[in-house]
């Protein structure tokens, strides 16, 4: 049975878990929020952390933690401080944030929640009873000094967001990157057969084909760079409507250059903090180049899918890794579960991108934004899902994945579209003609123009070499 002990904020009595760590107003927002269940991501909590341990690096090193104001604190109490943010940054005391998403559109609770449990934290490591009346470290006064939650939270956002782009993200997109050039490179001699609109095209080689996924991946990496870019300013130094009301005109600046040192990414405290403040357009900027990767990532995991269909009745031009049965009626049969699995994922970011949209749209009234939760859970959920997926599809798709040689070159002769590279020589009238023909007799272009004696047999020869055909001649 849990056991309780009351705690008091400016509403009155709460009864607390005993011994949490957090208090008061966390304990009413878990009773005001039982939504999801869903408590904010773990990289926001750590980001929140890490946001308030530069917060005490700015306010110590400005004079004001120890400074003349109400309960200045003492150097070690300072260094309390610091090494309990520290902790929460470190994913320390995870289960101490029990906070719904679906909260206060400002993240106010949550903020509360990370000042409670640094305060409380900080108190037990100087020796004190964090569980006294009178907090020695205040969860106000100190934690959150030179603060508000309407510029400390977004602030949290772009770090937590900026550093899973940075660390996991961004890596997981290059090393796909290496693994489509090396296929491509591997199978650039490799003949078969192009298609559009699902159509019988000219020739082209599989390694031009992987070689174009490559690029898809690479300009995928620009993309998340810059979606990167797109929160490289913080809030913070704004406080509650953007005058920066109490707290020091360097602030921003300090706190932005302590987390630029801490994360070695360059964050810069924003142009302008009224708009920091108000709207969330950079985040929806970020997200809406992550809704572009997805595209790109689920029409790759999907063309792949489609070159490795069959094996008898379909393209079959590259062999898929096997990595489950397929079917609980149809023995032997393996299906593409990594492609799908990566197109899923793809899915839920494009659907993802919608709500960030909503929520930048509509949310931003005046001086705040209040939908931030939902941005940032959503936001860092859609970095976590591709990182993770393309991971999974790398280890178990493309690492296994191999070219069916003669599949691939076999389809080349049958095709109608061999008749393209005739047009020169025959016009495009008389070329038409003939692939009709073809498609009727059932003979291949080369067979139909050889007894129409149309061109030569080196004229023939030349202009239906599969490998000329896959680049510009003079």
């Amino acid at each position: 049975m849990t056991e309780y002990r009351t705690e008091r904020d400016s509403m009155g009595d709460v009864q607390v878990p005993a011994l949490a760590y957090y208090s008061a107003q966390t304990q009413r927002a878990v009773e005001n929020f039982p939504v999801s269940g869903w408590p904010l991501p773990p990289a926001l909590l750590r980001a929140m952390g890490l946001v308030k341990y530069a917060c005490a690096i700015a306010n110590r090193d400005l004079g004001k933690l120890t400074g003349s104001g109400k309960n200045p604190l003492t150097t070690p109490q300072v260094e309390a401080l610091l090494k309990a943010a520290k902790e929460v940054a470190s994913g320390g005391l995870a289960d101490q944030f029990p906070i719904d998403v679906f909260q206060t559109g400002s993240g106010t609770s949550s903020n509360m929640n990370v000042n409670e449990v640094i305060s409380n934290r900080a108190i037990e490591l100087t020796g004190g009873d964090r569980f006294a009346k009178e907090k020695s470290i205040h969860p106000n006064d100190h934690v959150n000094m030179g603060q508000s939650t309407n510029d400390t939270f977004p602030t949290a956002i772009h770090v937590a967001v900026a550093m899973e782009i940075q660390n996991s993200l961004l890596p997981a997109l290059e090393e796909f990157h290496r693994e489509l050039a090396a296929k491509a490179q591997e199978w650039d001699q490799v003949i078969k057969i192009g298609r559009t609109h699902l159509m019988d095209a000219t020739p082209l080689r599989l390694g031009q084909e992987f070689g174009g996924f490559a690029r898809q991946i690479e300009l995928s990496l620009s993309r998340a760079r810059s979606a990167l870019a797109a929160v490289f300013e913080l809030p913070v130094g704004g406080t509650a409507v953007g005058s920066g009301i109490n707290t020091h005109p360097e602030f921003g600046a300090r706190v932005a250059t302590a987390l630029a040192e801490e994360t070695s990414i360059p964050f810069v405290e924003a142009a302008d903090h009224f708009e920091a403040n108000a709207q969330r357009d950079g985040l929806v900027e970020a997200h809406g180049q992550l809704k572009t990767i997805a595209t790109t990532l689920f029409n790759v995991a999907n063309n792949i899918r489609w070159l490795g269909s069959g094996p008898r009745c379909g393209f079959f031009e590259v062999s898929l890794p096997e990595r489950a049965p397929g079917s609980s009626i149809m023995p032997g049969k393996v299906n593409p579960v990594m492609c799908e699995s990566l197109m899923q994922v793809a899915a839920r970011v494009m659907g993802n991108d919608q709500t960030i949209s909503v929520c930048g749209a509509a949310g931003g009234n005046f001086q705040l934004n209040i939908m931030m939760p939902v941005m940032g859970h959503t936001t860092l959920e859609s970095i976590h899902l591709m990182a993770n997926g393309v991971r999974a599809f790398i280890e178990f798709c493309m690492h296994g994945l191999t070219a069916n040689e003669d599949k691939c070159e076999a389809a080349v002769e049958q095709s109608l579209s061999m008749s393209t590279s005739l047009n020169p020589l025959i016009g495009y009238e008389k070329a038409s003609k003939l692939t009709k023909e073809a498609f009727a007799t059932g003979k291949t272009i080369r067979e139909l123009a050889r007894e129409q004696r149309l061109v030569s047999d080196e004229e023939l020869n030349r202009a239906l070499d599969p490998m000329s055909m896959t680049e510009p001649q003079a």
